[in-house]
């Protein structure tokens, strides 16, 4: 099933797409890997869906890499009399620990992290920014507010507090219940929520010990202050918008979205950018205009995969969805726009061997015009390392090991390859030859670049680049 693009798509399953033959239909429309939101749904319906993943990636011979996107802490308020009131702007507003039901002067916030963490003047938002409040006193276990926004409040609303470091772990009691799960299931990748500094990342990669990638979800404005360490410590990030958007202005979310995307290039870590891009296809079966510029935009920018949320687990037109973005994906890649973009993209390479010999392949490439380049992997660093450089080609990732080959789904330019071990220099080129030929990347008489590690299996040792002819008559090709 070879994609006729670089971005890949990340579709969440639901509802929507539960089936098996939904599944699958929606792999050949274009999804490259799958999320199972741990926001919602039984760890069951969970099982189920991972079952239905995996026998739709046997059937297909594709891998196909899951991503679990825990919960992270969620702040709300609790319940109203009569189930919500009506915040006129001006007036004060008390949130306290007291567990009686709301009024129109005061409600429950059983969050003492909240009031350790403001001062005056600090503005809490609500209900997804709807409404905003400015802290004016204080206490351990209250705040009055002044009014800023008012508007309708309901019960379990939720509340944030921008630009707020909050004394709590990104981790709740229900997300370490559900990652145990997931790595016992075999998710490929971790999506981690309410990232706001590097000791959130290095917490949750201690529980995690190697069994799965960890994604970073970029939702908080504080993070960004820790980006470079934040981006050090994980094996990609998420460029979460929505909840992003409630803490920053509208205005801002564009300008951080491609300072991410910089970030991540340079230090060569795959970056999804996620949250209401074909937002009005839950209901409709194509995309507003604005949509679709959406979506091209963050292909301009370089994003390894973009990401379908309510579009696919809930929406009406799921496939059309999925189709509708491999179309905008192919045109954009398509353009000579793009494609100066993606040349000036290229980053320096670092002072390493690997760096040195993934820069050379890519240059290679393009000056002998090869087919392909092919990286035969044991962790996925020299796959990794060649499409930072964004070559001009299909890079093949070779490797014996279905965790990485499902890992590798969601990096732009790649198409995993499971494969068996080797164990010389001229097996790996025929191995090489093969895959390329078998995967329709090549032709008879086309050459290939390869790049490996040697000795074979010994993570992050690129030092190896080799030129090859696809010759010969295609009966090895069986």
């Amino acid at each position: 099933m070879k994609r006729n693009r670089c971005a890949k798509i990340l579709a969440t399953l639901g509802p929507a797409t539960s089936s098996e033959s939904t599944l699958e239909t929606l792999v050949r429309a274009g999804a490259d890997m799958v999320r199972l939101n741990f926001s919602h749904g039984a760890h069951e319906e969970h099982r189920r869906r991972y079952d239905v993943v995996r026998a739709v990636e046997n059937k297909l011979g594709r891998p196909i890499g899951i991503l679990m996107d825990l919960q992270g802490p969620k702040l709300r308020v609790g319940d109203f009399v009569g189930g919500k009131v009506k915040l006129e702007t001006g007036a004060t507003f008390r949130l306290d620990m007291e567990k009686d039901l709301g009024t129109i002067q005061r409600v429950r916030l059983p969050h003492p992290e909240i009031f350790a963490a403001i001062d005056e003047g600090t503005d809490l938002l609500l209900d997804d920014g709807k409404l905003r409040l400015r802290v004016e006193t204080f206490g351990a276990d209250y705040a009055v507010t002044r009014v800023i926004n008012g508007g309708v409040l309901s019960d379990h609303k939720g509340l944030n507090v921008p630009n707020a470091v909050l004394p709590i772990s990104a981790l709740t009691e229900k997300d370490r219940r559900d990652l145990q799960f997931g790595l016992d299931l075999g998710v490929d990748w971790v999506g981690l929520s309410f990232v706001q500094r590097p000791e959130d990342v290095a917490e949750a990669r201690k529980l995690i010990g190697g069994r799965a990638a960890i994604i970073s979800k970029i939702e908080k404005p504080t993070a960004l202050d820790h980006l470079a360490h934040i981006i050090e410590l994980s094996d990609a990030l998420m460029v979460a918008r929505g909840d992003l958007g409630v803490e920053v202005p509208p205005e801002r979310v564009p300008i951080l979205q491609k300072r991410i995307l910089a970030a991540c290039h340079l230090a060569g870590k795959p970056v999804v950018v996620a949250t209401q891009m074909l937002e009005s296809m839950i209901n409709a079966p194509t995309p507003t205009r604005a949509e679709a510029s959406d979506v091209a935009t963050a292909i301009y920018d370089g994003a390894d995969a973009v990401m379908l949320s309510a579009e696919t687990a809930v929406g009406q037109y799921p496939v059309e969805a999925v189709a509708m973005m491999d179309k905008i994906i192919q045109q954009v890649e398509t353009d000579e726009h793009y494609q100066y973009l993606r040349n000036a993209r290229r980053e320096s390479p670092e002072g390493t061997a690997a760096d040195a010999i993934s820069a050379a392949a890519s240059q290679v490439a393009e000056t002998i015009k090869a087919a392909a380049i092919v990286t035969y992997t044991s962790s996925g660093s020299t796959t990794l390392r060649a499409a930072r450089q964004r070559p001009g080609v299909p890079i093949l990732c070779l490797t014996t090991n279905p965790r990485i080959a499902r890992r590798m789904a969601m990096v732009w330019g790649v198409h995993s390859v499971l494969d068996k071990d080797i164990s010389n220099f001229q097996e790996m080129v025929e191995l090489a030859v093969k895959a390329a030929y078998r995967e329709g990347f090549a032709n008879i008489g086309e050459r290939i670049v390869m790049t490996a590690g040697v000795p074979f299996g010994t993570p992050g040792t690129t030092n190896v680049l080799r030129i090859a002819w696809v010759e010969g008559d295609d009966s090895w090709a069986e």
